[in-house]
C-alpha cells in the first residue's frame, strides 16, 4: 500500500508539473476582433470582451513606476524630465482587465506634430459607424497612407472629409474625454496638415496639433479593448496602425532587438525640434503602450533608447513574476511530496 502511495503521488507530481508549464508558458497576443476587411492578411483573433475596463490612470504601479525613475535617470534625461521637455507613459496590458502604468509629466500637454493624427481616424470612423462616410477602398487608402506613411496630403484630405471641428467634438466628447480640461488637456487636431491657418487651436495651450502621453496612452487602451467606435472597428484602426512604413524611434530602437514575433501598432510626430512617438507593442506574449513626447533636437535619439529601456521594464516585470509563481508552485508540489498520505500514516 505504501509502495502505491507513493507511485500516485509521483504521477500526481508530474501532472501538476506539466500543468504548471503549460500556465507559465508565453501565449500569442490576441487583437479584439476579426475585420471583414483584413489589411495585408495581417493576423487577428476574437476575444470576448469585459463590459468595463478600469481606468488605467487609477493604475499606478509603484514598481514599475520607480524602474521609469531609474531608466530614465541612467539615459541622463532628468534635467529634461524636470524641464517638463519630456512626457512618457508606459502601460502594460497583457492582461487588460487589469493594466498597470507608469507615467512622468503624463499629464503634460506638448506640440505633437502628426502623432494626433490617430485623432483624425478616430473621427474619422465614428462617420463612418454613423454611415456618414463609405468605408470604401479608396477611403481606406488614404487613412492608411496618413497613418503608416503619415502623409500630411491624406491627414489634410481627411479632415476635410471628416470636419475639422467634428475631431474635437469626438475627442472632448463624455464617451472619450481624450481631451479634457481636467486632465490639462490631450489629444488635439486644430490645423490642417498644410499650409493653412488653424481652425481651432486649443483651448488650454492653443496648441494646433497637441497630445499628453497619458491620454494618448488611454487611445491605445481603448483601442485594445475594443472601445473606439466598436470592437469592429478598433480592429479596422489596429490594422491600420500596423506596418509603419517610418522606422525611426520607436521601431528603430525596437527593432534592434530582433525579436521574431514583434508586432508593433503605431503613430509618431516630428517637426523641427518636436519629436514624438507612441505605440501598442506585442512579442512574446507580453503587451504594451508606449508614448513619449519630446523638444529636443535630440528627441527622436532618445525616443529610440527610451523604448529599448521601456521595454526591458516590462520583460523584467513579466520574468520576475514567471519567476515568484514558479518559485511557490515548485515549493507547494515538493512539499505535497513530502508529506505522506493519510494511508501511509495508518501504516506507520
Amino acid at each position: 500500500m505504501a509502495h502505491k502511495s507513493r507511485m500516485a503521488l509521483k504521477v500526481w507530481f508530474r501532472l501538476m508539473t506539466g500543468l504548471l508549464f503549460f500556465m507559465l508558458a508565453p501565449h500569442k497576443s490576441i487583437s479584439v476582433e476579426h475585420s471583414h476587411h483584413p489589411i495585408n492578411n495581417h493576423k487577428s483573433t476574437t476575444i470576448k470582451l469585459e463590459k468595463n475596463y478600469p481606468a488605467i490612470r487609477n493604475h499606478t504601479n509603484p514598481k514599475m513606476q520607480k524602474m521609469l525613475e531609474q531608466h530614465i535617470a541612467s539615459l541622463h534625461l532628468t534635467s529634461a524630465i524636470r524641464d517638463k521637455r519630456l512626457s512618457v507613459a508606459l502601460v502594460d496590458v497583457t492582461n487588460p482587465a487589469t493594466p498597470s502604468m507608469a507615467q512622468i509629466n503624463g499629464d503634460e500637454m506638448m506640440y505633437a506634430a502628426s502623432m494626433p493624427k490617430i485623432a483624425i481616424l478616430l473621427a474619422a470612423f465614428e462617420r463612418i459607424s454613423a454611415g456618414k462616410l463609405p468605408l470604401n477602398n479608396d477611403l481606406r487608402k488614404t487613412m492608411t497612407n496618413m497613418i503608416r506613411h503619415s502623409s500630411n496630403q491624406a491627414a489634410t484630405k481627411m479632415i476635410r472629409k471628416v470636419g475639422g471641428n467634428y475631431i474635437n467634438k469626438v475627442l472632448e466628447s463624455p464617451k472619450y474625454k481624450l481631451y479634457d480640461p481636467n486632465h490639462n488637456g490631450g489629444l488635439w487636431v486644430g490645423k490642417e496638415y498644410a499650409g493653412s491657418t488653424a481652425f481651432h487651436r486649443d483651448p488650454l495651450h492653443h496648441l494646433s496639433h497637441g497630445a499628453t502621453a497619458l491620454q494618448t496612452a488611454r487611445y491605445y487602451y481603448m483601442l485594445e479593448t475594443g472601445q473606439l467606435v466598436s470592437p469592429k472597428y478598433s480592429h479596422e484602426m489596429k490594422e491600420i496602425l500596423s506596418e509603419s512604413a517610418i522606422n525611426h524611434k520607436f521601431v528603430k530602437g525596437l527593432k534592434a532587438k530582433h525579436y521574431s514575433d514583434l508586432e508593433i501598432y503605431r503613430k509618431s510626430g516630428t517637426w523641427r525640434t518636436y519629436h514624438a512617438d507612441s505605440a501598442l507593442i506585442e512579442h512574446d506574449g507580453r503587451r504594451y503602450i508606449a508614448v513619449a513626447i519630446a523638444k529636443d533636437p535630440k528627441g527622436g535619439q532618445w525616443m529610440q533608447k527610451l523604448i529599448r529601456e521601456m521595454d526591458t521594464i516590462i520583460v523584467s516585470l513579466h520574468a520576475h513574476d514567471a519567476d515568484v509563481a514558479s518559485t511557490g508552485a515548485l515549493a507547494s508540489l515538493t512539499s505535497a511530496e513530502q508529506q505522506p498520505s493519510s494511508s501511509s500514516k495508518h501504516l506507520m
